[in-house]
């Protein structure tokens, strides 16, 4: 929970929760982060579809504001777009060169490119053969940006950086390569490549921490665990720095929220980490959101009952999911 934010973080609705109107789950298309399955809950309400999809790492108390973002867009929908489609970035799991290159190729478009490094496991060696076949796939127009998920300390985050940023061509930023607040700050006044605060905005205690030390060039909100595309809104005002609005590998339903956080921002100057939904095997509607030339349109996708059918989670799952529900529910109640 965002302990010391200046706004009060959004509880749950006090309306009366609704049974899930769906408990989905289905495989990823490629290990993420070590997830090989997403699943989730999907509700309903007078304004829409919202998700509920923390993972399962997460406890109670940190799930509360992905409920809390459902519930925003079951009972109140979303803000007024000023932009009616949003750029997007295809994301490159820790991959093999030629799967990199395969993946930039299907993007139908995106111009940008995030991918993975330090991957457990993994040399530096083959995270820059990754970088340099993304590179060669997106052409001289493309960037790319690399994702640490605050894996290095900060004299590997010094030795790592010049020779990725080399593989790329010049990087866009490197995402949380570091995950303490102070080694950020020290990372960022010690080399040339943009440094982006994703973790240490959505895991933290105190999100306006990056903003007093100086530890970024850019901000990554994700919607559901920082509490609803309102709350997003409040904080990237009060980080007052260029924002990336990226997913947490949700279904359409979720990355929609997304792309309504992106369509509402005054400004957008880079593209966004919501083109997730390849990821999946299955959605949970039947016209998933994924990049038509590289960008999302600003829309509401619309579960229907084959969509739905096609990923209901197995009984065990949906049971799991259900007692997770009220139990989070319970934290705010």
């Amino acid at each position: 929970m965002l302990a010391t934010y200046p706004r009060d973080v959004p509880t749950v609705s006090e309306r009366p929760l609704p049974a899930p109107a769906a408990v989905w789950s289905t495989p990823m298309t490629t290990r993420f982060r070590g997830i090989t399955t997403r699943d989730g809950v999907l509700l309903r309400g007078d304004a829409g579809w919202g998700e509920f999809s923390p993972f399962w790492d997460y406890d109670v108390a940190e799930a509360a504001p992905w409920l809390a973002a459902a519930r925003e867009a079951t009972d109140e929908g979303w803000p007024e777009p000023v932009r009616d489609r949003v750029p997007v970035n295809v994301t490159v799991p820790a991959v093999g060169p030629e799967q990199a290159a395969a993946i930039v190729a299907a993007s139908d478009g995106c111009r940008t490119a995030k991918v993975k490094v330090a991957e457990p496991g993994q040399d530096v060696a083959e995270e820059q053969a990754r970088l340099e076949a993304v590179r060669d796939a997106l052409g001289p127009e493309g960037r790319i940006r690399i994702d640490a998920n605050g894996a290095w300390d900060l004299d590997t985050a010094l030795d790592r950086l010049p020779v990725l940023d080399r593989a790329a061509g010049g990087l866009e930023y490197a995402e949380q390569p570091c995950a303490d607040v102070a080694e950020l700050a020290a990372l960022r006044r010690r080399t040339d490549v943009p440094i982006a605060a994703d973790e240490s905005i959505r895991r933290a205690a105190d999100p306006l921490a990056v903003r007093r030390a100086e530890a970024a060039d850019v901000v990554v909100l994700k919607v559901q665990p920082l509490g609803g595309v309102r709350a997003c809104l409040r904080l990237a005002e009060a980080v007052g720095l260029p924002v990336v609005v990226s997913s947490a590998l949700e279904s359409s339903v979720g990355i929609a929220a997304g792309v309504a956080l992106a369509a509402a921002l005054p400004e957008l100057h880079h593209a966004c980490g919501l083109g997730t939904v390849r990821l999946l095997e299955r959605d949970t509607v039947p016209d998933p959101l994924v990049p038509r030339g590289g960008y999302l349109p600003v829309t509401v996708p619309e579960p229907t009952a084959e969509s739905l059918a096609a990923v209901a989670a197995p009984p065990q799952v949906h049971d799991r999911w259900s007692a997770r529900l009220r139990d989070v529910a319970g934290v705010d109640r």
